[in-house]
């Protein structure tokens, strides 16, 4: 498996995370979008996925307001974990909040994380009420304080990814990544400039929904009444209602006939394809909710599709979504 370079960090990451937000518990607003976890359950999500070659977890502030952060620590520590082996992604909530609060709750992060570095910090959206000059001002005192390795931010659209990189490299930095929403139902960063941006300026995208809240397992194509079960909000989203569901199906097709050639799942050659369709660019933090979804999502990086397989899915796919 080859690993992935952040930026110009030495920081060097699996093009498969482990997405964190259903570590929530339940927590906050934010976190009841996924059903509870036991801790024993995160623990062997966690064990399962670092086995298996998986070398990150993106988690954040807003994941149950620090719970997914804390449920994450103790994982690791469950797993022999030591601090300086741990690769940890989470997040900065901006939301009615200004840049010093960056500075002023960094210490809390920490302390969820309870002894795990913040190998990558995070603006969580661009929702502050100070500019992204200041925000970026903010982070960049954290990196020269060793307080976190690496600046990131998420949501941010191409003029202010430029804003946030021009700022950093002011200050001998740079944006090390911006998450996004890209998975095949969603592939609007590829034409509102995102990512001709992070193409030009060596900026990892970190693909968060890669599969699109599940609609690319197929599962729900298979048997859409499941969706009446499922926890949280998912089952009220136009993807999961019946025209939704017809809409996706050419492509569930396809992914089926390729998912049989290479044995694999259908997730799984979704996931591949999010990988490597752009090159290296764009790395995923799918989410399990048990240790064979996370063995599952680690055993993306064990194939590689054909250039004509990507070919023929890209095709599909936008064929699918109109564009």
């Amino acid at each position: 498996m080859n690993l992935r370079q952040l930026d110009s960090s030495e920081i060097k990451i699996s093009p498969v995370g482990l997405g964190c937000w259903q570590f929530s518990q339940g927590k906050s607003m934010v976190g009841k979008f996924w059903g509870v976890l036991t801790q024993e359950t995160i623990n062997s999500i966690v064990k399962v996925s670092l086995e298996n070659g998986i070398n990150w977890f993106d988690t954040a502030e807003a994941y149950g307001g620090g719970q997914s952060e804390q449920a994450l620590a103790i994982a690791l520590k469950n797993a022999s974990v030591k601090p300086q082996e741990a690769i940890v992604a989470t997040k900065w909530m901006p939301a009615m909040r200004f840049a010093s609060s960056i500075t002023n709750t960094i210490n809390t992060r920490l302390q969820k994380l309870d002894g795990y570095p913040i190998s990558l910090y995070q603006i969580h959206n661009p929702m502050s009420f100070s500019s992204v000059e200041t925000q970026m001002n903010a982070m960049a005192a954290l990196v020269h304080e060793k307080k976190i390795k690496a600046v990131g931010v998420s949501n941010f659209d191409m003029q202010q990814m430029r804003r946030a990189n021009e700022t950093l490299r002011k200050l001998g930095l740079s944006l090390a990544s911006n998450q996004m929403r890209f998975n095949m139902l969603d592939r609007r960063i590829e034409k509102n400039g995102v990512l001709e941006y992070a193409q030009d300026n060596q900026i990892t995208i970190i693909a968060y929904s890669p599969l699109a809240q599940g609609i690319l397992t197929g599962k729900f194509h298979e048997n859409p009444d499941l969706i009446k079960s499922r926890p949280g909000f998912r089952r009220f989203m136009p993807g999961f209602q019946k025209a939704g569901i017809q809409k996706t199906q050419p492509l569930i097709n396809e992914l089926k006939v390729i998912a049989d050639r290479y044995k694999v799942s259908i997730a799984q050659v979704a996931l591949n394809w999010a990988i490597n369709f752009h090159g290296d660019l764009i790395v995923v933090i799918p989410g399990a909710s048990n240790a064979k979804q996370a063995q599952e999502n680690a055993g993306v990086m064990k194939f590689t599709l054909t250039k004509d397989e990507m070919n023929k899915l890209d095709k599909i796919s936008c064929e699918v979504i109109g564009s």
